[in-house]
C-alpha cells in the first residue's frame, strides 16, 4: 500500500472515530484526544480483556461489559479471544492492539520485538495447611455478621453497583465473606489502585532487610544530573516527590499513555520532569507508584525474574497468598500502580499485615514505625490524610469516611474497591467490585462496624 493511500485510510479512520465520538455524546475534542483516542481505546481494550478472562476467570461477555463501563466509545472495539494463545486482539476504525497472558505474569499489551516476560518463572502459590490467614480453613463464620454482609451485597447488586466480594476480618479471623455469582474464595480480582499499597509493603519489606533507607535519595540515574536526584524514597512514598504527572484519565493525558500506550510504565513515568521541591506537594499519581515498583525491582536483582523471586520469598509466601497475581508489562517491570489481582481472602491478608503492625503468621515482615509512618498524614501544604499510598481517614480539615472509625486508613482502588483498616476496632473490611458510579462505601462500612461492636 503507499504512503499516500495509508494516509488516507488513518484520516478516514480518524474522522469517522470523531464521528462516533460525538454520536456517543462526546463534544469536546481536542487535537490530542482525537490522535490518541484509538491506541488508548484498543491498548486498554486488549489488555483489560485479556486480564478479566484469562487472570479472573470471567466470561467473555462480562470481560466485554467491564470494558465498555468505562464509555460508550469502547462499545465500538472489536473484541477477539483466542483461547489457543491466549490472547485477545482488538480493533477500532483501523486501529488494533493486542494483549497475552504470561503464566504466573498476566497479561500485557504486546509491542513488536519486546516481551521482557519470556523466560521469566513465577514461583506457584501453594496454600498450606491449617487455618486462614497462614492457610486457607475457614470456620470461624459469625451467623450475624455473615447476615450483614449478605444483605449488603444483595442490596449492592440489587441496585446496579457491581459488588462481587465483601470479607470481614476481626482480630485474626475471617468473621464473615460474601460473594456475587460465579465469584467465591478462589477469584483474582484486579484492585486497580490498591495494587499502590501493595508496592509500598514491597518497598517496606526492603526497608526491613535493609536493602533500602526512607532518606535514600540519588535513587536513578535518569535523575543524577537534575533536581531530581534529591527525590527521596518518602517523597515517592508519600506523592510529595515533586514530578509533573498528569492523573486525568483521558486520552493523550500521562495516566492513560502510560497504562495503554508504552510497553515499560516505570520507564515512562522517570521522564517525568521536576515541577515542586520534593516533600512540599501531593500529587496523586500513578506515575509514582511505578517508579516506586522500579526501585523495587532495582533493589531486588535488577531484573523482573529476580523481583518477583524476591516477592515471592519475602512476602508471599511469608503472608500466606494462594490467589494473587501481579501483572508485568512488555518491558518487564511489574505494574506496580494497576495491575495486582487477588481473591478477597488474599487481599484481607495484606490487610492483617497492616492491621498487626507489620506481623502475621507469627513472623515480622515490616518494621512497626513503617506501618505507623504508612498510616499518618504526610507534610506536603495541600493534601496530608494520604500515607504511604494508603488514604487515611484523618489528617485534613474534615474526615474523609465520617462514620467510620477516625484511625480508618486504606487501600483504595478504581470502582470504589477498598481494603480497609480499622485498627481501634481491630477490624479489616474488603470491597471488590465493578462499580460505574458513587458507592456508599462510609454508609455500608458504618454498618458492619456496629454489627462488629455488637458481636
Amino acid at each position: 500500500m503507499s504512503k499516500k493511500v495509508l494516509t488516507k485510510k488513518v484520516a478516514l479512520s480518524l474522522l469517522s472515530l470523531v464521528v462516533s465520538l460525538l454520536l456517543a455524546g462526546v463534544f469536546w475534542l481536542g487535537p490530542a484526544y482525537i490522535i490518541a483516542a484509538p491506541s488508548v481505546a484498543t491498548g486498554m481494550g486488549a489488555k483489560l480483556a485479556c486480564s478479566s478472562k484469562y487472570v479472573s476467570g470471567l466470561t467473555e461477555q462480562q470481560a466485554k461489559n467491564d470494558l465498555t463501563s468505562y464509555s460508550p466509545i469502547l462499545a465500538e472495539l472489536a473484541v477477539h479471544f483466542d483461547d489457543q494463545t491466549q490472547t485477545v486482539v482488538t480493533s477500532f476504525y483501523g486501529f488494533s492492539a493486542s494483549a497475552s497472558f504470561h503464566p504466573g505474569l498476566g497479561c500485557a499489551i504486546d509491542f513488536a520485538g519486546t516481551d521482557a516476560r519470556q523466560g521469566v518463572v513465577v514461583p506457584a502459590l501453594v496454600s498450606a495447611p491449617g487455618e486462614w490467614p497462614l492457610g486457607s480453613k475457614v470456620n470461624t463464620i459469625d451467623p450475624d455478621l455473615q447476615a450483614v454482609l449478605d444483605q449488603i451485597l444483595s442490596a449492592d447488586n440489587a441496585a446496579g453497583l457491581e459488588s462481587r466480594a465483601l470479607l470481614l476480618v476481626q482480630g485474626d479471623r475471617i468473621v464473615a465473606e460474601s460473594y456475587a455469582p460465579g465469584i467465591g474464595p478462589q477469584s483474582q480480582l484486579l484492585g486497580w489502585s490498591m495494587g499502590k499499597s501493595v508496592t509500598a509493603i514491597a518497598i517496606g519489606r526492603l526497608l526491613y532487610e535493609d536493602r533500602l533507607r526512607l532518606d535514600e535519595t540519588d535513587l536513578f540515574s535518569e535523575w543524577r544530573n537534575d533536581e531530581r536526584k534529591h527525590i527521596a524514597v518518602k517523597d515517592l512514598l508519600t506523592m510529595t516527590d515533586g514530578l509533573d504527572f498528569d492523573e486525568i484519565y483521558a486520552p493523550g493525558k500521562d495516566v492513560t499513555r502510560m497504562l495503554f500506550t508504552e510497553p515499560n510504565a516505570a520507564s515512562f513515568a522517570l521522564q517525568s520532569s521536576a515541577l515542586h521541591e520534593p516533600g512540599s506537594h501531593f500529587n496523586y499519581s500513578s506515575g509514582s507508584a511505578n517508579i516506586l515498583s522500579a526501585l523495587v525491582q532495582q533493589r531486588s536483582g535488577a531484573s523482573l525474574q529476580g523481583n518477583v523471586s524476591f516477592l515471592d520469598a519475602s512476602l508471599y509466601k511469608p503472608l500466606g497468598l494462594t490467589h494473587a497475581l501481579f501483572e508485568s508489562d512488555a518491558g518487564g517491570t511489574l505494574v506496580g500502580s494497576s495491575y495486582f489481582y487477588a481473591s478477597a481472602r488474599d487481599w484481607a491478608r495484606l490487610g492483617l499485615l497492616m492491621l498487626n503492625k507489620g506481623e502475621i503468621n507469627g513472623q515480622r515482615l515490616l518494621t512497626r514505625e513503617f506501618v505507623e509512618m504508612a498510616s499518618s498524614p504526610n507534610a506536603s501544604s495541600n493534601e496530608k490524610a494520604y500515607g504511604f499510598q494508603f488514604w487515611l481517614n484523618a489528617g485534613d480539615a474534615s474526615l474523609r469516611w465520617p462514620n467510620v472509625p477516625k484511625d480508618a486508613y486504606a487501600a483504595m482502588g478504581n470502582r470504589s474497591q477498598i481494603v480497609m483498616i480499622m485498627p481501634s476496632d481491630s477490624l479489616v473490611f474488603v470491597r471488590l467490585g465493578w462499580t460505574n458510579g458513587e458507592y456508599p462505601t462510609d454508609a455500608n462500612i458504618a454498618k458492619v462496624v456496629a454489627a462488629a461492636r455488637k458481636n
